[in-house]
Protein backbone atom coordinates (compact mmCIF):
# COMPACT_ATOMS: atom_id res chain seq x y z
CA UNK A 1 0.00 0.00 0.00
CA UNK A 2 1.55 3.63 -0.86
CA UNK A 3 2.27 6.34 1.24
CA UNK A 4 -0.81 8.34 -0.59
CA UNK A 5 -3.27 5.49 -0.23
CA UNK A 6 -2.48 4.77 4.13
CA UNK A 7 -2.67 8.67 4.50
CA UNK A 8 -6.41 8.82 3.33
CA UNK A 9 -6.88 5.59 4.83
CA UNK A 10 -5.48 6.96 8.50
CA UNK A 11 -7.24 10.62 7.53
CA UNK A 12 -10.35 8.28 7.05
CA UNK A 13 -10.08 6.49 10.52
CA UNK A 14 -8.79 9.77 12.51
CA UNK A 15 -11.99 11.34 11.11
CA UNK A 16 -14.59 9.18 12.23
CA UNK A 17 -13.16 8.69 15.56
CA UNK A 18 -13.65 12.47 15.82
CA UNK A 19 -16.69 12.95 14.74
CA UNK A 20 -15.81 14.50 11.58
CA UNK A 21 -17.03 10.80 9.18
CA UNK A 22 -20.47 12.70 7.84
CA UNK A 23 -17.63 16.27 6.45
CA UNK A 24 -16.87 16.92 3.05
CA UNK A 25 -13.22 17.30 2.92
CA UNK A 26 -11.61 20.03 -0.13
CA UNK A 27 -8.16 20.41 0.13
CA UNK A 28 -6.92 23.82 -0.10
CA UNK A 29 -3.61 25.68 -1.58
CA UNK A 30 -0.58 23.45 -0.53
CA UNK A 31 1.36 25.06 2.61
CA UNK A 32 5.18 25.76 1.63
CA UNK A 33 6.42 22.96 4.35
CA UNK A 34 5.52 19.51 4.35
CA UNK A 35 1.92 19.94 6.00
CA UNK A 36 -1.01 20.55 4.05
CA UNK A 37 -4.81 21.50 4.83
CA UNK A 38 -8.25 20.88 4.40
CA UNK A 39 -11.27 22.31 4.94
CA UNK A 40 -14.31 19.92 6.45
CA UNK A 41 -17.99 20.80 5.57
CA UNK A 42 -20.44 19.29 7.80
CA UNK A 43 -24.18 18.83 6.18
CA UNK A 44 -25.31 21.40 8.53
CA UNK A 45 -22.62 23.64 7.18
CA UNK A 46 -20.74 23.39 10.20
CA UNK A 47 -17.00 23.87 9.14
CA UNK A 48 -13.42 23.04 10.61
CA UNK A 49 -9.46 23.08 8.90
CA UNK A 50 -7.95 19.39 8.83
CA UNK A 51 -3.99 20.45 9.50
CA UNK A 52 -2.30 17.20 8.03
CA UNK A 53 1.51 17.05 8.99
CA UNK A 54 2.73 13.72 8.79
CA UNK A 55 5.77 13.19 11.25
CA UNK A 56 9.11 13.04 8.91
CA UNK A 57 12.26 11.71 10.06
CA UNK A 58 14.05 15.14 10.77
CA UNK A 59 13.01 15.31 13.75
CA UNK A 60 13.05 19.14 15.80
CA UNK A 61 15.39 20.32 17.47
CA UNK A 62 15.80 19.06 21.18
CA UNK A 63 17.36 21.74 24.16
CA UNK A 64 19.96 18.33 24.79
CA UNK A 65 21.43 18.64 21.45
CA UNK A 66 25.22 20.06 20.56
CA UNK A 67 25.69 21.98 17.62
CA UNK A 68 27.55 18.95 16.10
CA UNK A 69 24.39 16.77 16.91
CA UNK A 70 22.65 19.26 15.04
CA UNK A 71 24.65 19.87 11.88
CA UNK A 72 24.94 16.28 11.31
CA UNK A 73 20.66 16.06 12.37
CA UNK A 74 18.88 17.83 9.75
CA UNK A 75 17.54 21.47 8.79
CA UNK A 76 14.82 21.08 11.26
CA UNK A 77 17.36 20.60 14.08
CA UNK A 78 19.90 23.50 12.83
CA UNK A 79 17.27 25.97 12.02
CA UNK A 80 15.14 24.77 15.40
CA UNK A 81 12.13 24.30 13.86
CA UNK A 82 9.30 22.12 14.41
CA UNK A 83 8.97 20.21 11.61
CA UNK A 84 5.29 20.44 11.13
CA UNK A 85 4.33 18.77 14.65
CA UNK A 86 0.46 19.38 15.34
CA UNK A 87 1.78 18.96 19.24
CA UNK A 88 4.07 22.55 18.83
CA UNK A 89 0.72 23.79 16.90
CA UNK A 90 -1.65 22.85 19.95
CA UNK A 91 0.98 24.05 22.76
CA UNK A 92 1.62 27.44 21.14
CA UNK A 93 -1.51 27.95 20.31
CA UNK A 94 -2.97 26.95 23.60
CA UNK A 95 -0.81 29.99 24.91
CA UNK A 96 -1.56 32.31 22.52
CA UNK A 97 -5.53 31.78 23.36
CA UNK A 98 -4.83 32.01 27.11
CA UNK A 99 -3.14 35.49 26.32
CA UNK A 100 -6.23 36.81 24.21
CA UNK A 101 -4.49 36.42 21.05
CA UNK A 102 -6.67 34.32 18.31
CA UNK A 103 -5.25 31.13 17.00
CA UNK A 104 -7.01 28.37 16.15
CA UNK A 105 -8.64 26.17 18.60
CA UNK A 106 -7.62 22.73 18.70
CA UNK A 107 -10.83 20.17 18.68
CA UNK A 108 -9.30 17.15 18.05
CA UNK A 109 -5.76 15.84 17.32
CA UNK A 110 -3.39 12.92 17.45
CA UNK A 111 0.11 13.89 17.66
CA UNK A 112 1.68 10.36 16.34
CA UNK A 113 -0.36 10.55 13.34
CA UNK A 114 0.02 14.44 12.81
CA UNK A 115 -3.29 14.95 12.07
CA UNK A 116 -5.28 17.73 13.79
CA UNK A 117 -8.88 19.48 13.38
CA UNK A 118 -8.65 22.93 14.02
CA UNK A 119 -10.94 25.78 14.34
CA UNK A 120 -12.02 27.45 10.83
CA UNK A 121 -11.48 31.44 10.61
CA UNK A 122 -13.13 31.17 7.26
CA UNK A 123 -12.32 32.49 3.91
CA UNK A 124 -10.59 35.36 2.12
CA UNK A 125 -9.99 37.04 5.41
CA UNK A 126 -6.05 36.83 4.97
CA UNK A 127 -3.98 40.26 5.01
CA UNK A 128 -3.12 40.23 1.91
CA UNK A 129 -6.17 38.65 0.01
CA UNK A 130 -8.33 41.71 1.92
CA UNK A 131 -6.15 44.18 0.47
CA UNK A 132 -6.24 42.87 -3.05
CA UNK A 133 -10.11 43.52 -2.43
CA UNK A 134 -9.73 47.62 -1.22
CA UNK A 135 -9.68 47.15 2.92
CA UNK A 136 -7.38 50.32 4.53
CA UNK A 137 -4.00 48.54 4.30
CA UNK A 138 -2.83 50.87 7.25
CA UNK A 139 -6.04 49.71 9.58
CA UNK A 140 -4.65 46.14 9.24
CA UNK A 141 -1.31 46.93 9.88
CA UNK A 142 -1.62 48.69 12.84
CA UNK A 143 -3.70 46.06 14.01
CA UNK A 144 -1.01 43.62 13.61
CA UNK A 145 1.46 46.39 15.27
CA UNK A 146 -0.51 46.49 18.16
CA UNK A 147 -0.73 42.51 18.88
CA UNK A 148 2.77 42.42 18.09
CA UNK A 149 3.37 44.69 20.67
CA UNK A 150 1.02 43.13 23.19
CA UNK A 151 2.95 40.02 22.60
CA UNK A 152 6.31 41.66 23.23
CA UNK A 153 5.14 42.49 27.34
CA UNK A 154 4.57 39.33 28.05
CA UNK A 155 6.48 37.18 30.25
CA UNK A 156 8.29 34.38 27.94
CA UNK A 157 7.42 30.75 28.43
CA UNK A 158 9.84 28.24 28.76
CA UNK A 159 8.23 24.40 28.14
CA UNK A 160 4.18 24.63 26.85
CA UNK A 161 2.10 21.71 26.66
CA UNK A 162 -0.18 20.68 23.82
CA UNK A 163 -2.22 17.50 22.90
CA UNK A 164 -0.73 15.72 25.94
CA UNK A 165 2.68 16.55 25.12
CA UNK A 166 5.60 19.20 26.61
CA UNK A 167 7.33 21.55 24.06
CA UNK A 168 10.24 23.43 24.82
CA UNK A 169 11.02 27.20 23.35
CA UNK A 170 14.06 27.19 21.91
CA UNK A 171 16.49 30.31 21.69
CA UNK A 172 17.00 31.37 17.79
CA UNK A 173 20.60 30.56 18.71
CA UNK A 174 24.12 31.63 16.13
CA UNK A 175 24.25 28.24 14.68
CA UNK A 176 20.67 29.16 13.50
CA UNK A 177 21.56 32.31 12.24
CA UNK A 178 24.97 30.96 10.50
CA UNK A 179 22.47 27.88 8.35
CA UNK A 180 19.92 30.28 7.20
CA UNK A 181 21.66 33.48 6.29
CA UNK A 182 24.65 31.26 4.49
CA UNK A 183 21.36 29.95 1.96
CA UNK A 184 22.56 33.26 0.25
CA UNK A 185 26.24 32.24 -0.05
CA UNK A 186 25.35 28.94 -1.11
CA UNK A 187 21.70 29.55 -3.63
CA UNK A 188 22.31 32.66 -5.13
CA UNK A 189 25.60 32.17 -7.40
CA UNK A 190 23.68 28.66 -8.24
CA UNK A 191 20.53 31.27 -9.31
CA UNK A 192 23.18 34.31 -10.33
CA UNK A 193 26.75 33.75 -12.08
CA UNK A 194 27.18 37.52 -11.91
CA UNK A 195 27.90 36.65 -7.90
CA UNK A 196 31.35 35.05 -7.78
CA UNK A 197 31.97 33.11 -4.74
CA UNK A 198 35.49 32.22 -4.51
CA UNK A 199 37.01 30.89 -1.53
CA UNK A 200 38.65 33.95 -0.68
CA UNK A 201 34.85 35.70 -0.92
CA UNK A 202 33.64 32.74 1.12
CA UNK A 203 35.83 33.51 4.00
CA UNK A 204 34.84 37.00 3.97
CA UNK A 205 31.27 36.50 3.61
CA UNK A 206 31.69 34.55 7.02
CA UNK A 207 33.46 37.33 8.69
CA UNK A 208 30.79 39.60 7.82
CA UNK A 209 27.85 36.92 8.68
CA UNK A 210 29.30 36.38 12.33
CA UNK A 211 29.42 39.91 12.64
CA UNK A 212 25.98 40.56 11.95
CA UNK A 213 25.12 37.69 14.02
CA UNK A 214 27.60 39.26 16.94
CA UNK A 215 25.34 42.19 16.67
CA UNK A 216 22.01 40.06 17.15
CA UNK A 217 23.62 38.65 20.35
CA UNK A 218 23.23 42.28 22.06
CA UNK A 219 19.74 42.38 21.32
CA UNK A 220 16.81 42.03 24.03
CA UNK A 221 15.53 38.81 23.04
CA UNK A 222 11.34 38.73 22.34
CA UNK A 223 8.85 35.84 22.19
CA UNK A 224 9.11 35.64 18.41
CA UNK A 225 6.58 33.82 16.17
CA UNK A 226 8.75 34.00 12.86
CA UNK A 227 6.11 34.04 9.86
CA UNK A 228 4.12 36.98 11.12
CA UNK A 229 3.11 38.24 7.84
CA UNK A 230 0.48 38.92 5.17
CA UNK A 231 -0.47 35.58 4.40
CA UNK A 232 -0.68 33.74 7.66
CA UNK A 233 -2.38 36.85 9.59
CA UNK A 234 -6.37 36.90 9.61
CA UNK A 235 -8.78 39.59 10.00
CA UNK A 236 -11.72 38.99 12.71
CA UNK A 237 -12.59 42.48 12.83
CA UNK A 238 -16.04 41.68 15.14
CA UNK A 239 -13.68 40.39 18.10
CA UNK A 240 -11.83 43.11 20.06
CA UNK A 241 -7.88 44.23 20.38
CA UNK A 242 -5.75 41.60 20.23
CA UNK A 243 -7.93 38.80 19.55
CA UNK A 244 -8.99 40.94 15.70
CA UNK A 245 -5.39 38.89 14.56
CA UNK A 246 -6.21 35.72 13.80
CA UNK A 247 -2.98 34.24 13.52
CA UNK A 248 -1.73 30.96 12.00
CA UNK A 249 1.87 29.36 11.01
CA UNK A 250 3.60 29.80 14.46
CA UNK A 251 4.48 26.37 15.61
CA UNK A 252 7.81 27.20 14.84
CA UNK A 253 7.78 29.91 17.42
CA UNK A 254 11.25 30.47 19.19
CA UNK A 255 12.83 33.17 21.99
CA UNK A 256 13.76 35.50 18.95
CA UNK A 257 14.03 38.81 19.14
CA UNK A 258 11.33 42.24 18.81
CA UNK A 259 12.70 43.05 14.85
CA UNK A 260 12.15 39.65 13.40
CA UNK A 261 8.53 39.41 13.19
CA UNK A 262 8.28 43.34 12.30
CA UNK A 263 10.76 42.51 9.27
CA UNK A 264 8.33 39.66 8.21
CA UNK A 265 5.38 42.48 8.87
CA UNK A 266 6.76 45.39 6.91
CA UNK A 267 9.54 43.40 4.87
CA UNK A 268 7.53 41.19 3.28
CA UNK A 269 8.80 38.88 0.55
CA UNK A 270 5.66 38.78 -1.22
CA UNK A 271 3.70 41.67 -1.77
CA UNK A 272 4.53 45.32 -1.52
CA UNK A 273 4.23 47.10 1.77
CA UNK A 274 3.70 50.74 1.07
CA UNK A 275 5.83 53.04 2.78
CA UNK A 276 2.76 54.59 4.42
CA UNK A 277 1.66 51.42 5.82
CA UNK A 278 5.02 50.30 7.27
CA UNK A 279 5.75 53.83 9.02
CA UNK A 280 2.39 53.13 10.96
CA UNK A 281 3.26 49.71 11.77
CA UNK A 282 6.44 51.01 13.39
CA UNK A 283 5.05 54.33 14.93
CA UNK A 284 2.42 52.14 16.30
CA UNK A 285 4.77 49.30 17.38
CA UNK A 286 7.41 52.25 19.45
CA UNK A 287 4.24 53.38 20.98
CA UNK A 288 2.42 50.53 22.34
CA UNK A 289 6.08 49.44 23.66
CA UNK A 290 7.78 52.36 24.54
CA UNK A 291 10.94 51.60 22.63
CA UNK A 292 13.11 53.52 21.33
CA UNK A 293 12.95 54.17 17.53
CA UNK A 294 16.57 54.68 16.90
CA UNK A 295 17.97 51.34 18.83
CA UNK A 296 14.66 49.72 16.95
CA UNK A 297 15.20 50.46 13.73
CA UNK A 298 18.84 50.02 14.36
CA UNK A 299 17.39 46.12 15.35
CA UNK A 300 15.48 46.06 12.44
CA UNK A 301 17.73 46.63 10.14
CA UNK A 302 20.54 43.87 11.40
CA UNK A 303 18.19 41.44 12.19
CA UNK A 304 16.36 42.27 8.58
CA UNK A 305 19.50 42.12 6.84
CA UNK A 306 19.96 38.43 8.18
CA UNK A 307 16.36 37.34 7.50
CA UNK A 308 16.08 39.29 3.87
CA UNK A 309 19.62 37.47 3.16
CA UNK A 310 17.98 33.90 4.04
CA UNK A 311 14.93 34.85 1.91
CA UNK A 312 16.69 35.56 -0.90
CA UNK A 313 19.01 32.27 -0.40
CA UNK A 314 15.65 30.23 0.07
CA UNK A 315 14.05 31.37 -3.09
CA UNK A 316 17.25 31.24 -4.88
CA UNK A 317 17.32 27.39 -3.82
CA UNK A 318 13.59 26.92 -5.03
CA UNK A 319 14.03 28.27 -8.29
CA UNK A 320 17.51 26.81 -9.39
CA UNK A 321 17.38 23.33 -7.44
CA UNK A 322 13.71 22.80 -7.37
CA UNK A 323 12.60 24.71 -10.60
CA UNK A 324 9.81 26.20 -8.81
CA UNK A 325 10.42 29.24 -11.29
CA UNK A 326 6.94 31.35 -9.90
CA UNK A 327 9.73 32.31 -7.14
CA UNK A 328 11.84 35.05 -9.86
CA UNK A 329 8.72 36.83 -9.51
CA UNK A 330 9.39 37.26 -5.69
CA UNK A 331 13.22 37.99 -5.90
CA UNK A 332 13.55 42.03 -7.03
CA UNK A 333 11.09 42.36 -4.38
CA UNK A 334 13.08 40.31 -1.97
CA UNK A 335 16.31 41.93 -3.47
CA UNK A 336 15.07 45.63 -2.26
CA UNK A 337 14.30 45.06 1.03
CA UNK A 338 18.08 43.39 1.54
CA UNK A 339 19.12 46.79 -0.20
CA UNK A 340 17.38 48.87 1.62
CA UNK A 341 18.73 47.03 5.02
CA UNK A 342 22.00 47.21 4.20
CA UNK A 343 22.15 50.75 3.57
CA UNK A 344 21.74 51.40 7.80
CA UNK A 345 25.13 51.82 8.90
CA UNK A 346 24.84 48.72 11.35
CA UNK A 347 25.04 46.89 7.98
CA UNK A 348 28.01 48.39 6.84
CA UNK A 349 30.22 45.56 6.82
CA UNK A 350 27.94 43.03 5.04
CA UNK A 351 27.04 45.87 2.90
CA UNK A 352 30.60 46.52 1.51
CA UNK A 353 30.84 42.68 0.91
CA UNK A 354 27.52 42.49 -0.83
CA UNK A 355 28.63 45.52 -2.97
CA UNK A 356 31.60 43.62 -4.11
CA UNK A 357 30.60 40.15 -5.25
CA UNK A 358 26.58 40.85 -6.05
CA UNK A 359 26.49 44.39 -7.21
CA UNK A 360 23.38 43.79 -8.86
CA UNK A 361 21.11 43.27 -5.57
CA UNK A 362 22.16 47.15 -5.27
CA UNK A 363 21.92 48.04 -8.87
CA UNK A 364 18.49 46.17 -9.38
CA UNK A 365 17.24 47.53 -6.44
Amino acid sequence: MGFETTRAHQIDVFLTQEGWKDARLDWLNQDASTRRYGRLTRPDGTTALLMDAPPVEDDPCTPTLTDAERLAGGWNKQSRLAASRVEAFAAIGGWLKRNGFSAPEIHAGDPSLGLAVIEDFGTLKEFARLIEQGEDEITLYTAAAEALAELHVLDRPAVLEGLGCEWPLLAFDDLALRVNADLFADWLPELDPRMKMTDIARARWEEERDALIDQARTFPRELTLRDYHAENLIWLPERKGRARIGLLDFQDAVIGWDAWDMAMLVQDARREVSAEARDAAIRTYLNRTGKTETDFLERLAVIGALNALRITGIFSRLVSRDGKQRYLDFLPRQKRLLARNLQHPAAAGMSAFVRDTAPFIFEDA
